[in-house]
């Protein structure tokens, strides 16, 4: 049976690429596991989006290192979330509030979701456009209807806009996050610039509320919530001299996490020592920022990734 699974898995990526496919700039191809990848090749940066979860799980600008972490022990397959890069999580962060059996961080990030469209912008730029919506296996945990699009821009910033639409006839509440696993070249030597003074909640201590004081440091796990935080971070590396830029729109709430070593051994799709080679930071509307939508209208959640000197 399997052969026979691969022939159409095969067949299927084929497809996808005669149709949105540019030659010398965008290919569908079959990637880990024979999940269907998007490859990008600008002038600018190369890139690699998985239709599973519509996940973006490299961007490298030309001639500097990749900006992105992915595990070496990732899941390839359906049903199971890919370790690294940047996961959607909706309609809920984390796991949810009053189902504890529900997928952590919701719904979307387990599913293959449809190629909607590929172009070539003007500066040479090019644009991966996927979407996803309710059917009968979301509905099994979220009893709403939803369209979610996500445009990816890939060129010499990663562009991401997250389009959440109420298909439904009731309104809805929702957390959204851009799950970004930035590469790192020792966790224990970056910081985070731009949270200085906001308010966060510490999932590591009870969600207790705090004031950060600086810049983040990583010296132990952290799982933090910043509230009101609307503006630009960046994440400064050291080791590898650079400087991880996200800016952001119509996202009130930043998380920051890192497992650290003991929370990292337990998890199955990350080597024991990877902790050390990421730090997430995360342009999210989670916990009081969540989202509500009335029927037919959609919100818009933007960020932006770019690559500066230290």
């Amino acid at each position: 049976m399997m052969p026979e699974k691969s022939h159409h898995e095969k067949s299927h990526i084929d497809a996808l690429n005669s149709e949105f496919g540019i030659p010398g700039l965008v290919e569908v191809v079959p990637g880990n596991g024979g999940l269907p990848k998007v490859r990008i090749a600008t002038h600018h940066a190369s890139a690699e989006i998985y239709l599973h979860g519509a996940q973006v799980t490299a961007w490298q600008p030309a001639g500097l290192e990749q900006a992105l972490f992915l595990s070496e022990q990732s899941r390839w397959e359906d049903g199971r979330a890919i370790r690294g890069g940047i996961p959607i999580c909706f309609p809920w962060f984390r796991a949810k509030a009053d189902d504890p059996q529900a997928p952590a961080h919701g719904l979307v990030r387990t599913r293959e979701w449809r190629l909607d469209a590929t172009a070539a912008e003007e500066d040479g730029a090019a644009v991966v456009i996927c979407s996803t919506e309710s059917d009968d296996a979301t509905r099994r945990w979220w009893p709403h209807e939803f369209h979610l699009l996500h445009r990816i821009t890939v060129g010499r910033t990663l562009r991401m806009e997250l389009i959440a639409k109420n298909t439904g006839s009731a309104p809805f509440r929702f957390e959204e996050a851009l799950h970004t696993y930035f590469r790192v070249g020792a966790v224990e030597g970056v910081r985070v610039r731009g949270l200085d003074g906001s308010s966060y909640l510490d999932n590591t201590d009870g969600n207790r509320e705090k004031v950060q004081q600086g810049d983040v440091v990583f010296e132990a796990p952290i799982d933090n919530a910043y509230v009101h935080a609307e503006g630009a971070l960046e994440l400064v590396d050291t080791a590898l001299h650079r400087t991880l830029r996200t800016d952001k729109e119509n996202s009130s709430t930043t998380v920051v996490w890192n497992p650290w070593q003991k929370a990292a051994a337990a998890l199955a799709d990350l080597g024991d020592e990877e902790w050390k080679q990421f730090a997430c930071v995360e342009a999210s509307n989670i916990l009081g920022a969540a989202v509500t939508l009335e029927p037919g209208e959609e919100h818009v959640l933007r960020a932006t990734l770019s690559v500066l000197p230290v």
